[in-house]
C-alpha cells in the first residue's frame, strides 16, 4: 500500500531491519499479519532496564508497550503523561502528521523514539515535570525543539 507517495514497507522487511541493526538488538516474529520486536532498553547507563515489545500490524501504525517494570507502579498515583491507554502504551508521535508512516524503518524511527520517551520518563519519576514536549489529538502545538530531538536522535 502507498501512503505519501512511498510504497509501505512490508511486516518482514521491517523485521529484517529490525535484526541487522546492530543498535537495536532483540528478538521478534512475524506470524498473522503481525510483526512482534521484544527488547530491551535503558535510556541511560544509570537507568533501568525496560522489556519493551513493539507491535505493528499489517497496514497499522506501530504500538509500543513496556512489559517490564510495570510504568503504572513506577509512577505510583501520579498519571503518566504521553501514553494511550487501555491497553497502556507508549505515545511517541502524533498519528496523521506523517512523524511516523509504513514506509519508515521501525529501527530508525519507533525504536530510538522509544529510548527517548523512556529517557524522559526516568526524569519525570524524579522530577515530576514532564520535558518530553509533543502533543496529543486537539492539544495545542509542541515547540520544534522536540520534534528536531527526535529526528536527531533517529540519525544516530
Amino acid at each position: 500500500m502507498q501512503r505519501g507517495g512511498k510504497q509501505e514497507m512490508t511486516l518482514s522487511q521491517q523485521l529484517l531491519f529490525l535484526k541487522s541493526n546492530p543498535v537495536v538488538g532483540g528478538s521478534g516474529e512475524v506470524s498473522r499479519h503481525k510483526l512482534t520486536w521484544t527488547t530491551q532498553v535503558q535510556p541511560t547507563p544509570l537507568a533501568r532496564d525496560y522489556t519493551v515489545r513493539l507491535i505493528l500490524k499489517e497496514s497499522e501504525t506501530p504500538d509500543v508497550f513496556v512489559d517490564n517494570p510495570s510504568l503504572t507502579e513506577l509512577a505510583g498515583d501520579r498519571e503518566i503523561p504521553h501514553v494511550y491507554l487501555n491497553p497502556l502504551r507508549l505515545c511517541l508521535y502524533l498519528p496523521g502528521t506523517g512523524e511516523w508512516h509504513g514506509s519508515k524503518r521501525l529501527d530508525q524511527t519507533i525504536i530510538p523514539w522509544t529510548f527517548l520517551w523512556l529517557f524522559y520518563f526516568e526524569d519525570w519519576l524524579a522530577t515530576d515535570d514532564w520535558k518530553g514536549g509533543g502533543k496529543h489529538p486537539g492539544e495545542v502545538a509542541e515547540p520544534k525543539g522536540n520534534r528536531e530531538n527526535r529526528r536527531r536522535v533517529a540519525r544516530l
